[in-house]
């Protein structure tokens, strides 16, 4: 085995320390993307009690660069924020409900509180939700999530003590 010369190591250390791009990709360990299965596994993490984004994706060039901002996104801010990918195609009930038309597109859901009003339900087990819905109209990448949570007071990282 050779000797790594030290320019190798330090530039080796930089790449896998940066927390910026530094041209060459970054070992982001596995990925925190949560795929879509069902809404019942939707309505579970967000009663984590953990904002989610969530990914409207349909297949295509974009989506390519925006799946690894969501791996970049889902590494550096998990466990605080959740990331979820749902794939229209396969989910269209899920994605026609948010009556959007351009794909792929971001929405934010935090905070489920229990409905005040109720209304009129069916089956007394069903217990109606209120979240908020924030549209994600900021640069896609780490840095343009870092600063929509700032902006609206969502919590992404640790309490400092």
């Amino acid at each position: 085995m050779e000797e790594k010369s030290f320019l190798d190591r330090m530039l080796g250390h930089l790449r896998e320390t940066c927390k910026y791009y530094t041209g060459y990709p970054k070992y982001l360990g596995p990925s925190r993307v949560i795929h879509f299965t069902s809404e019942r596994e939707f309505v579970q993490l967000l009663h984590q009690g953990y904002p989610v984004v969530v990914a409207f994706t349909i297949r295509g060039n974009y989506t390519k660069h925006l799946d690894r901002v969501l791996e970049e996104a889902a590494a550096e801010f998990y466990p605080h924020v959740k990331v979820l990918r749902v794939e229209c195609p396969k989910y269209p009930g899920f994605c026609i409900t948010r009556q959007r038309k351009e794909y792929p597109f971001i929405e934010i859901f935090h905070s489920p509180e229990q409905a005040a009003n109720q209304g009129r339900v069916a089956d007394p087990n069903i217990t109606k939700y209120s979240v908020k819905v924030l549209p994600f109209n900021y640069d896609q990448s780490a840095y343009g999530f870092r600063e929509f949570f700032k902006r609206h007071g969502i919590r992404s990282s640790p309490d400092p003590k």
